[in-house]
């Protein structure tokens, strides 16, 4: 599906697997059970080490070996660090295979460059388990409105004999990815709502586990969007991390019948297989 002009694809069940796929920027986010279409990206940004978000990595990593694909590039916060190093080690003895990829740590706060047009930066998801959803931005350079009426030659002799900065950079914040996390992120990271796109939980959509327990459990329950429809400035919304407990049959009524009418209009779901 294309949401805010971005191709989304994918599936997530809260506890079973989640791996959304961004084909034209060129990776996906987190990896449950390595489905075919996340083979070829060669850049994974996980977000926490729960089984259902990150136990595809190693058959991801062997994958891309047996087809003579380049090493992928993991992204992981400094919390998993440690451990996914072990992960790959432990797997290395039992498989006696290399798994060659590059490991980015990246925390809260700081920022890394996907490719020269897009950065990402780690924000905190409040969860059971340590875990950060990432900010997206689109990044141009552009000339500077002061010289948009020089001819080419003259832009040139400043660039090149004086050094003048000719251009500016521009960014914006094109996808947000919360990963697992309780309602609190809306409120307390400004990209989740400003991103054209946003992509989000909302494990639970009925009456069956109240927001409360919702809470408990380091999820968001969609009465608790549905309280902050205001709060989204996004283009597009993209609901995934449905629990097992809701059939893919079930999902768009409950979204009909939970959210605003204007707030249903951009909303969109992922599904899972069930």
């Amino acid at each position: 599906m294309k949401l805010a002009g971005i191709e989304v694809r994918g599936h997530s069940i809260g506890g079973v697997d989640t791996c959304i796929d961004l084909p034209e920027l060129g990776f996906c986010f987190d990896i449950g059970r390595c489905p075919e279409f996340s083979v070829a990206r060669s850049t994974v940004l996980f977000t926490h080490s729960h089984v259902d978000h990150m136990a595809g990595v190693i058959a991801h990593c062997a994958t891309r070996a047996l087809r003579g694909m380049r090493p992928p590039r993991y992204i992981v916060p400094p919390e998993c660090a440690e451990a996914f190093r072990d992960l790959f080690d432990v797997w290395r003895r039992l498989d006696g295979s290399d798994l060659p990829h590059e490991l980015i740590v990246l925390a809260v706060g700081e920022e890394f460059e996907l490719r020269a047009d897009l950065r990402a930066r780690p924000f905190r998801s409040p969860h059971r388990a340590p875990c950060q959803g990432y900010g997206i931005w689109s990044v141009r350079r552009h000339l500077r409105d002061e010289f948009g009426h020089l001819p080419m030659e003259e832009l040139r002799r400043l660039r090149v004999e004086e050094g003048v900065e000719i251009e500016e950079e521009s960014i914006e914040a094109i996808v947000a990815f919360t990963g697992d996390t309780t309602i609190d992120v809306v409120e307390s990271t400004e990209v989740v709502r400003q991103a054209r796109l946003l992509i989000m939980e909302a494990t639970f959509l009925d009456e069956r586990v109240s927001p409360e327990q919702a809470r408990e459990r380091g999820h968001v329950h969609l009465a608790q969007i549905a309280e902050r429809a205001d709060l989204f400035e996004n283009e597009a919304l993209l609901l995934t991390h449905f629990s097992a407990r809701h059939k893919n049959s079930d999902v768009d009524g409950l979204l009909d019948r939970g959210l605003p009418a204007q707030l249903r209009l951009k909303v969109s779901s992922i599904l899972g297989v069930n």
